[in-house]
């Protein structure tokens, strides 16, 4: 048995507040619960996970994800072990990326690199499950994500003209109505430099990572949907997502952990309270983790980021490669029960799972 190396972790940066907008008392409880919940002693590769393939051969919900395939990017899609991989989108000139299913499972948004050179330009689309039906929703836009009913699609808009796939290049958090097709804009013009937005199942809040913008150094915020209220969730880490009930949070804690909590808007003020680390994963870092439609699962990328790192690629960016990632499925009541199920490593990333209802149609099937 292999053990996880205690050097993997930042007592330092884990015990000391280093937000000047955080209470430090908050932030040094939560850290101290999450340092009290690492795995140090238990193998730092998966355990129990034959018993966990098996169990995913009989979940019913998919998975979307972005992959590096036939020198492009691609969306596949897969059964919950990841067998019976689907091409949905088949586009040789142009790189898809970032899906999210939308709630009844039959449409999935997503980012689009178009162009090339100068004239290269991210742009989110949405279509059907199948790959038909595209639609453009805006241009120099990115990371967008679906309204609890799927009528409106949150996007954010590009910081500069000019194409960069940085995180936190955004400047604005734009709304848009499929129905109406109308387009407003978040009341809170100082809205920059945040990712990795989600909307809560209520429609009353987002909740992002924030980069070097709106006051904060690095940091996963909750923003009021409808004033420009901004709320430091008070836990270290990046890339959170709320499972389909609205009463859990997953995010990456740090390289090489992934942690679950709960998550609480009933007193008016979003609060994470209960946290610990239940995936590690070093000296790989899983990031992206998304929650299955019944709150069962947790999918995630698990990234050798040291790959890339040497040819000057964070390849936890979007549209970055991220050679010999591949997509996990974690069981989050338990501590290190998770599996691969992708092997290939062909940059897969960003996975989303898609409702059991959704059944896409590869072109050979159609045939």
């Amino acid at each position: 048995m292999r053990l996880a190396s205690i050097e993997n972790i930042d007592f330092v940066n884990l015990l000391m507040n280093t937000n000047p907008n955080t209470p430090s008392l908050v932030h040094w409880k939560s850290r101290v619960l999450l340092l009290l919940s690492l795995p140090c002693f238990l193998n730092s590769s998966q355990v129990i996970a034959g018993d966990l393939a098996l169990e995913l051969k009989n979940v019913p919900h998919r998975i979307v994800y972005e992959t590096y395939a036939g020198d492009n990017w691609e969306l596949f899609m897969v059964n919950a072990d990841g067998s019976n991989p689907i091409n949905l989108t088949q586009t040789p000139q142009v790189d898809e990326l970032y899906p999210h299913v939308s709630p009844d499972g039959t449409k999935v948004c997503y980012s689009a690199d178009e162009g090339r050179g100068a004239d290269k330009v991210r742009n989110v689309y949405y279509m059907n499950l199948d790959g038909s039906g595209r639609t453009r929703v805006a241009v120099n836009a990115r990371q967008a994500c679906w309204n609890s009913t799927g009528t409106q699609i949150a996007y954010l808009k590009g910081e500069k003209s000019n194409y960069n796939n940085h995180e936190a290049a955004s400047k604005g958090l734009f709304i848009y109505d499929l129905k109406t097709g109308q387009y407003r804009q978040h009341p809170n013009r100082q809205i920059e430099h945040i990712f990795n937005v989600c909307w809560t199942r209520d429609g009353k809040w987002f909740v992002a990572t924030v980069y070097g913008g709106m006051g904060f150094g690095f940091a996963i915020i909750a923003i009021e949907a409808n004033s420009d209220r901004v709320v430091d969730l008070n836990i270290r880490g990046c890339r959170p997502d709320l499972s389909p009930d609205g009463k859990r949070i997953v995010w990456c804690w740090d390289n090489g952990n992934l942690a679950v909590a709960d998550f609480d808007c009933t007193t008016g003020t979003p609060r994470v309270l209960n946290p610990r680390v239940f995936v590690t994963t070093a000296p790989f870092w899983p990031y992206n983790a998304d929650w299955s439609p019944d709150g069962r699962y947790v999918a995630f990328a698990n990234i050798d980021e040291k790959q890339d790192a040497k040819l000057g690629v964070y390849a936890v960016y979007v549209g970055a490669r991220a050679r010999g990632a591949n997509i996990c499925v974690a069981d989050p009541s338990q501590t290190n029960r998770w599996v691969a199920i992708t092997s290939d490593g062909n940059s897969n990333k960003e996975p989303d799972w898609v409702p059991t209802r959704a059944r896409a149609t590869s072109n050979s099937e159609k045939k």
